[in-house]
């Protein structure tokens, strides 16, 4: 369970991106964060990762106050996670088999079974037959399914992406949004933050919407 208990979160300079929010995210949910450019959707799901700290409240992941956690502890948190940036953060000095392999290195698989589960997640985004190639020989689409499969292949509880559809055409948005529904039907929590709420349709999640930093339904008291 993932749950956030009065949380603010403010940077230097005095800006406050989130301010007040308490929500609960239950297992095997599938929730979408809503709302304008600069509402707070991308501080809430790096919060959630322990990418950053809250500046007051509580975040709480699977029992563990994450915000209280010590460094060492942070590898250990984040292999309930996978994620997924905006910006993919992919290695263009390797290649796409390599690029997803890299967590299951990290992690201490056997080279064997990590090449499972590469080629596994590699088919499930329909990359299977390009695993030699080198990321920036994909398309734009190419290549936020390719963050996916890295982001999916040590089997996470809890997935995260953070404006999935940002640069991506209508019909990527509607493939993707199909992999994000078969991952929900195993179990998965998925978390996606979007201003796209087209991206929604057809899926059916919880929507929170976001408003300057604070609950939609709160900024507007």
């Amino acid at each position: 369970m993932i749950s956030f208990s009065r949380v603010f979160k403010r940077y230097p300079g005095g800006f406050e991106a989130l301010r007040d929010v308490s929500l609960t995210v239950q297992p095997g949910e599938m929730v979408f964060v809503t709302g304008h450019s600069g509402a707070g959707k991308s501080t809430l799901l790096k919060l959630v990762a322990a990418i950053e700290r809250p500046s007051a409240g509580t975040v709480i992941v699977n029992g563990q106050n994450v915000g209280a956690l010590k460094p060492r502890a942070l590898p250990f948190l984040r292999r309930n996670f996978g994620l997924v940036f905006q910006d993919h953060k992919l290695l263009f000095d390797r290649s796409v088999f390599e690029n997803v392999l890299l967590p299951l290195d990290v992690s201490g698989f056997s080279r064997r079974e990590a090449a499972r589960r590469v080629r596994a997640a590699l088919d499930k985004v329909g990359l299977l037959g390009k695993e030699r190639m080198n990321p920036v020989a994909l398309s734009g689409g190419e290549q936020q399914r390719l963050a996916i499969a890295r982001a999916v292949v040590h089997r996470p509880a809890i997935l995260l992406a953070d404006e999935p559809t940002g640069n991506l055409d209508a019909a990527y948005a509607h493939d993707l949004a199909g992999l994000f529904r078969s991952f929900h039907q195993v179990g998965v929590t998925v978390i996606v933050a979007t201003h796209d709420v087209s991206f929604a349709t057809g899926l059916k999640p919880r929507v929170i919407p976001l408003s300057h930093g604070m609950l939609a339904d709160e900024a507007a008291r």
